[in-house]
């Protein structure tokens, strides 16, 4: 396994939700110690997502603005020939392995981890779909080794 640099992190939807909640917990702390203070990446597929969220839950308008800052301050991860081309070969090889992220529910956790697999930095989620998929640099804060 190439190991990846850490130079920035591309975090999930979770934890970035975790991250930017208006009050403190816990899991807000968890992947701060995982970032460590390191850039965070989004892929375009995490503010789809997030934006879909704060529409399903009817969200004011200053909440929604607040939600469209706090990506202000984000490096947002756009798909690019390269990244086609990498989220199309993470497919292709999740299938040759029988790994669950080649199913087309998956579609945009593969999207995700794209972006992080393009950029050769690590993925932050406690997703278990990342778990084991192939060139995947995954930080977590689960015990994989246990389950």
């Amino acid at each position: 396994m190439i190991q990846a640099a850490r130079e920035a992190v591309v975090v999930d939807t979770m934890a970035f939700g975790a991250i930017i909640a208006p009050r403190p917990n816990p899991s807000a702390e968890r992947y701060r110690d995982l970032i460590g203070g390191l850039p965070v990446l989004l892929s375009f597929q995490i503010v789809m997502e997030l934006r879909f969220g704060a529409l399903r839950a009817n969200w004011g308008e200053l909440r929604r603005r607040r939600l469209e800052r706090r990506i202000q301050d984000v490096t947002v991860i756009r798909p690019d020939d390269d990244m086609i081309t990498v989220c199309a070969t993470l497919r292709a090889d999740c299938q040759r392995i029988g790994h669950a992220l080649a199913d087309k529910i998956h579609d945009g956790d593969r999207w995700i981890a794209a972006a992080a697999m393009r950029l050769d930095v690590p993925l932050v989620s406690d997703d278990r779909i990342f778990e084991n998929a192939p060139r995947v640099h995954l930080l977590t804060n689960r015990d994989t080794s246990i389950e």
